[in-house]
């Protein structure tokens, strides 16, 4: 052995010791210390075992001297920062964290660490700065790597199985709980994620991709106004990020700040002309404000940059677009080439069954669309058993009793006018006649009821809490009272033109129509109805951005069809009158007569602009938006018959519903 074995050896043991026994490991580096005072990595591990022991002053008094006489060793830098944190001496770790990372730039440790110390100093963009220089350095686990790569392929549950055996071995690995996020995120399960998310940023302000994935869990859950701050925050540190300032841009769009949404968009597209997803929503903003040849020119812009972008099934949520052969087989060829997974290959069977659907080829038109659906809905979870059961709950809950009980609560504000039905119902183009009316404005698919009835919705691990709807039968007067008021407060940022009255169409509020007529007695309830069967076959043929995972199945389709009316039955019988019903089919046939009825019903004067609709200039965020631009047409009432033949489990699954639908 040489003469330096030995010391060297005993240092490894040290060394081995800090994790689970500083004090041990201290003083096995004094004991080499005091045959090699000099003895440097001696020293330096001595230094680190009093930090771990929260013995800082020692361990400050050891580094001192060394970082003077080795003014150009980043480790030692390193190391006597550490010891100024511990210490609580924020400044003078800064500094000392900053002349370690620039003497040597790639010390990744040394960006964490200096990150910490500027949020304590409260430094928030250059903290981000740093952790931002710390991620583009830091080596991923190889569990992580799979789990991404797995999640990239469409292999969500393997995706899930190893960022969680990742928790297991790291329990504080941030990255493996925004990868959770993440597939929380792709189950719409918005609270889960948004709980592992604001726990990734508490351990690390600085992690950029955590607050992205919270803004857009924010922006899911349709809580724009916290959306914005977090892009603000992340735009100091990479202000030539495109996917900030597009969702910047669809946060300000949900904000009823649709103006402001297209300058920013127009501003990014001509800076990252190549970005296909900038030219995607900016050409859904142009469609919303009424702009569809200029919408219809960004789309083209995004298939020119890839064609398996998504625009096509943009273009065909037109409704008016004439898809060219050109852009057939080119949807044609992209399916074949087997490039295009996931969310993409979906959009082009939909894309193509709507091209073949305008050419009058039903049969090929169909398959394509049953293809989709079925490739989609394996994707998503959707549980009819749990939507019947609700509506069981909802009949208990609500009864007749149950409101005589409560006569006189809520508001007695008429502000609000609320459209449920089903999606694919009319419910766009109900909105736009009353829209068209002097005292009553048009808004958007408006969150804040759901957002309430989630407050009330019992979270997983409190099941001692009732469920919702039972939990409203808990709440006293004063607190519907709040809940009113608060949609009232939350409610005024969509309404920009004072009118008194305004639309709030929600479709799938009809779930929440005991809710609502609690807060709101005296505000109008429109339920917006269609034939069952062109209803559900509209609802099979569109791809919904999110949330309609019941349309993706026929049987499922009808079952929830089936659902709605009978809740809508109940209410009938313990609110008589109460709920305003619309067939779409009545509205086609004689709109005038239709239009005096419903605006009777609200308590207001007809209008003749209600019927000119269609000049009414607005924002429409729904797929409808074009069609509600053009004068009532008849044809789509009865289009759904040349797919009949293929509709046949959704007719079975209806039951007697569409013979009992009026005109049928």
């Amino acid at each position: 052995m040489t003469p330096n074995a030995a010391p060297e050896l005993e240092l490894m043991r040290a060394a081995a010791l800090l994790a689970t026994d500083p004090q041990a490991a201290a003083r096995r580096a004094t004991e080499i210390l005091a045959n090699s005072p000099r003895n440097l990595e001696a020293c330096l591990l001595l230094a680190t075992a009093y930090i771990r022991l929260c013995l800082p002053t020692k361990a400050i008094a050891i580094l001192e001297p060394f970082a003077a006489e080795y003014p150009s060793s980043a480790a030692i830098q390193l190391d006597l920062g550490r010891a100024y944190s511990a210490d609580g001496r924020a400044a003078d770790a800064c500094a000392t964290f900053s002349r370690a990372v620039a003497l040597d730039p790639n010390l990744v440790d040394g960006w964490r660490e200096l990150a910490a110390q500027l949020f304590a100093l409260g430094d928030v963009a250059g903290g981000d700065a740093a952790y931002a220089r710390h991620l583009s350095m830091a080596h991923e686990s190889a569990e992580l790597r799979d789990a991404r790569k797995a999640l990239a392929e469409g292999r969500l549950t393997m995706a899930r199985d190893l960022a969680q055996q990742r928790l297991i071995r790291a329990p504080n690995d941030t990255a493996a709980m925004c990868l959770l996020a993440e597939l929380a995120m792709q189950r719409e399960h918005y609270r889960e994620a948004e709980e592992l998310l604001t726990a990734c940023l508490a351990a690390t302000p600085g992690y950029a991709a955590a607050r992205f994935n919270l803004a857009r869990v924010l922006l899911a859950a349709q809580r724009p106004l916290e959306v914005l701050p977090l892009l603000e925050r992340l735009s100091v540190v990479d202000a030539a990020n495109p996917r900030y300032f597009n969702l910047k841009a669809q946060a300000l769009r949900l904000l009823s700040r649709s103006s402001e949404a297209l300058s920013l968009m127009a501003r990014i597209v001509a800076d990252h002309p190549v970005d296909e997803q900038s030219w995607l929503l900016y050409g859904h903003l142009l469609r919303e404000v009424g702009e569809p040849q200029r919408a219809i020119d960004a789309y083209r812009r995004a298939l020119s940059i890839r064609p398996a972008c998504g625009a096509y099934w943009s273009v065909a949520n037109l409704k008016t677009f004439a898809f060219t052969a050109e852009d057939v087989r080119t949807i044609r060829d992209q399916l074949a080439n087997g490039r295009a997974r996931g969310l993409e290959r979906v959009q082009l069977e939909f894309s193509l069954g709507k091209a073949l659907e305008d050419a009058g080829d039903y049969a090929a038109s169909i398959e394509h669309y049953i293809h989709g659906n079925a490739e989609y809905r394996a994707s998503v979870g959707y549980d009819a058993d749990a939507m019947t059961a609700d509506v069981q709950r909802s009949k208990a809950v609500y009864t007749s009793n149950f409101f005589a009980e409560r006569t006189h609560w809520g508001s007695e504000r008429n502000d609000p006018i609320f459209i449920v039905g089903l999606p694919r119902s009319g419910s766009t183009l109900l909105e736009q006649i009353l829209a068209s009316h002097s005292k009553i404005e048009g808004t958007r698919e408006l969150p804040e009821v759901p957002m309430i009835a989630a407050e009330l919705v019992a979270p997983p691990l409190q099941r001692d809490r009732p469920l919702y709807p039972e939990s409203v039968a808990g709440l006293g007067r004063a607190a519907i009272d709040a809940y009113a008021l608060r949609y009232l407060e939350r409610t005024v940022v969509h309404r920009t033109l004072g009118r008194p009255h305004f639309v709030d169409k929600m479709p799938l509020n009809f779930g929440h129509i005991g809710l609502i007529h609690l807060m709101f007695p005296r505000a109008a309830i429109i339920d917006a109805r269609r034939h069952p069967l062109a209803c559900g076959f509209s609802c099979f043929k569109q791809l919904f951005a999110k949330g309609m995972n019941f349309t993706y199945d026929q049987i499922e389709l009808a079952r929830y069809y089936r659902d709605y009316a009978e809740l809508m039955e109940h209410y009938d019988k313990i609110l008589c009158g109460r709920i305003h019903r619309v067939h779409y089919e009545q509205l086609v046939a004689d709109p005038e007569r239709e239009v005096r009825s419903i605006l009777a019903y609200c308590g207001l004067p007809y209008e003749e602009s209600c019927l000119r609709f269609h000049e009414t200039r607005r924002v429409v965020q729904t797929v409808s938006s074009e069609q509600v631009r053009r004068p009532i047409y008849s044809e789509a009432t009865e289009h759904w018959r040349h797919f009949e033949a293929w509709l046949q489990p959704m007719r079975e699954a209806l039951g007697n519903l569409v013979d009992r639908y009026p005109g049928t």
